[in-house]
């Protein structure tokens, strides 16, 4: 939650920001953007440290590197500043998705995976919505720079507390090998790189999982970056009050993500691959309520239907998370969500921002918003082409029984 604060709480302070340096929108997306980058940049590392070494000591000194960074840039006294913290929160963030993601799958049964994911994933709306409310409350009382400073703190504390969290003991990276002469089962024996890079690269639910993430994270990081300014334009507003309406959007996603989880369990129980087909079919409902809502309807009824896009888009995170983590060696799950991370990352959340922004300059931010439906089309074709391999990938999982971290 307090990661998705600190991240996001620069959206709110944009009128202010934009107003004293005088910067475009474009520009505007980059701030939120540049976390993206910066999550790119160094997830991959410090997931492989996560799966060797520890999760709740990697996910500790992230969190501290990430709340300092958004302290920082309360001292900042221009773009290319305000840029560079921007960059580090980016840095602090990129262990905590495949970290978390990790810890949650080893410490719960595989039957609750997509349920806890999806637990987990709802402090992400919330995070948001306070991190958006928040900050234009903070800017328009002290200013925009003390926000940053005063949503930092809860992060440092989040901090010291993960080094007392409960873990599982580091997985050693094995695969059965063939029967010995006098052995009755397959022997383990250490997997090579290749072996490695297959866990990943022949399994096409897997793939199309990866890419099915970055075409509705696309949506939902241009959502929560650019509602408040939507809102502060066509409905005339002040950045407080805008804020506050765009929070109250990204805050019904608290039930969108754990309600997504409860019923791709429940349906695994009959279908195998649910984890996949709910996915699909949440983000087909989405793309259809978002046309709606930026294309069809004003006023009080576009707003409604900008509530539902709240519950909807984010329906998809903990199954598709769950089968991130389903699909894999355990002793790789951290390095699986760090893929979805990076790509995801790479081609939908650090490209949203900036993407609206330039059509926003170029048109009007209606129009930008307006292209969103169709990542959500493409989103549920992805998804839903991944469902049909499911079954076969996840027989070619390794089985293997964790054992508690000391």
């Amino acid at each position: 939650m307090f990661d998705y604060i600190d991240r996001l709480v620069v959206t709110s302070l944009f009128p202010f920001i934009k107003e004293e340096w005088g910067l475009s929108d474009a520009q505007l997306g980059v701030l939120v953007s540049v976390v993206y980058w910066s999550i790119v940049a160094f997830t991959f590392p410090v997931s492989i440290i996560i799966d060797r070494w520890s999760r709740r000591r990697t996910i500790g000194v992230m969190a501290a590197i990430w709340s300092i960074a958004t302290a920082t840039a309360a001292l900042t006294r221009n773009f290319g500043q305000l840029f560079s913290t921007r960059a580090f929160i980016g840095i602090g963030e990129a262990g905590y998705a495949p970290g978390g993601s990790a810890m949650i799958s080893g410490l719960y049964p595989e039957h609750k995976r997509s349920w806890m994911m999806g637990l987990w994933n709802a402090a992400i709306p919330l995070g948001s919505a306070i991190g958006v409310a928040a900050g234009g409350i903070i800017a328009t009382q002290w200013g925009w720079r003390s926000a940053f400073g005063i949503v930092a703190l809860p992060g440092l504390i989040v901090a010291l507390l993960f080094f007392f969290s409960k873990d599982y003991k580091t997985v050693r990276l094995l695969k059965n090998g063939q029967p010995q002469a006098k052995e009755k089962s397959a022997v383990k024996i250490k997997m090579s790189t290749r072996d490695i890079i297959h866990e990943f690269s022949e399994k096409p639910s897997l793939i199309l999982t990866y890419f099915g993430f970055m075409a509705t994270v696309f949506v939902t990081t241009s959502l929560l970056t650019w509602l408040p300014s939507y809102f502060e334009r066509m409905y005339d507003i002040a950045p407080k009050a805008a804020g506050t309406k765009a929070s109250l959007v990204m805050l019904l996603a608290i039930i969108g993500a754990p309600l997504g989880g409860f019923l791709a369990d429940r349906w695994r129980r009959r279908k195998l691959n649910a984890r996949l087909v709910l996915p699909g079919i949440t983000s087909l409902v989405a793309a259809v309520i978002c046309f709606f809502a930026f294309v069809v309807f004003r006023d009080q009824l576009q707003y409604v239907f900008l509530l539902l896009v709240g519950v909807t888009v984010t329906m998809f995170i903990p199954a598709a998370g769950a089968v991130t983590q389903d699909l894999v060696h355990p002793g790789l799950r951290a390095t699986s969500y760090a893929i979805a991370v990076v790509i995801q990352n790479l081609l939908g959340a650090s490209l949203g921002p900036i993407v609206i922004g330039a059509i926003s300059d170029r048109t009007d931010i209606q129009t930008a918003l307006s292209i969103l439906p169709l990542f959500l089309v493409l989103a549920s074709v992805l998804f839903l082409v991944g469902s049909l391999f499911y079954k076969k990938d996840i027989q070619k999982v390794e089985k293997v029984d964790l054992e508690a971290a000391e």
